[in-house]
């Protein structure tokens, strides 16, 4: 990613993929640098880690491919929360940005949610402590503009996307400009990318899940170039970067 003069490809800026897994192997992900555990639920409420993180739907390597093509030297650290039938659970997600941040994650990335107000705090609480330990945390909006956590927290990014976005730009949506009857739950969130990587010239869209993967791998080229930023001044410079529209001057 360009940035001020130069290039940039996330090197040493580690982006947590909470997700279903990776697969190693996928050819989209060569030279990429891959560790990860696998995260479940036991007992009363216990976690249990183990080493095993392989991905057995796909959508976390889909994810962890669109990371690595913005930012090929970050380290990818995959943190499987689902099963096969991406089921997971609110306190998995809790669990899974808690296990990132005390990781040394500088990115934290989740390309879902969940609508349940009840797990607010609890995601709410994860999150502020994983800014605290100096990551950036991204979370999916729901497509369709309803709530969802963490992308609707206040310490989180919140990614929406749109079929017509290009990879190589986005957009951030201010209340001003666009009121709450018209964008739903969508205002003060990013506007990216949300289709797969072009295979044959043929691209799928995945919507916002596939986006929060794109702008988190600007976000680690933005902690490279920028390594002494906070975290709130690294949301800051997106802001600044970003592609606002204007419908007044005609860009909308």
């Amino acid at each position: 990613m360009r940035f001020r003069g130069k290039e940039y490809t996330g090197k040493g800026q580690p982006v947590a993929i909470i997700d279903s897994g990776v697969n190693p192997n996928d050819p989209r992900l060569a030279g990429a640098n891959i560790t990860g555990w696998s995260l479940s639920m036991v007992g009363n409420m216990h976690v249990v880690i183990s080493k095993d993180f392989d991905d057995e739907n796909g959508h976390g390597t889909e994810v962890a491919a669109a990371v690595h093509a913005v930012a090929p030297d970050a380290p990818l650290v995959c943190i499987r929360i689902m099963d096969a039938r991406l089921r997971t659970s609110a306190d998995l997600m809790a669990a899974g940005i808690e296990t990132a941040s005390k990781n040394g994650a500088r990115v934290v990335s989740l390309s879902l949610g969940t609508p349940n107000m009840g797990k607010a705090l609890q995601l709410r609480d994860c999150c502020a402590s994983a800014v605290e330990a100096n990551a950036v945390v991204l979370g999916a909006a729901h497509p369709k503009g309803e709530r969802a956590y963490p992308a609707d927290l206040p310490e989180t990014v919140g990614v929406a996307a749109h079929p017509d976005c290009p990879l190589e730009k986005f957009y951030f949506f201010a209340p001003h400009r666009f009121p709450m009857k018209q964008w739903g739950s969508l205002t003060n969130k990013f506007l990216t990318f949300g289709h797969t990587i072009p295979v044959n010239g043929q691209r799928v869209y995945r919507g916002s899940g596939l986006a929060t993967a794109y702008l988190a791998g600007r976000v680690a080229c933005l902690r490279e170039a920028l390594p002494n930023d906070t975290p709130q001044q690294i949301v800051e410079i997106l802001r600044q970067t970003a592609l606002t529209p204007v419908p007044e001057i005609g860009y909308a």
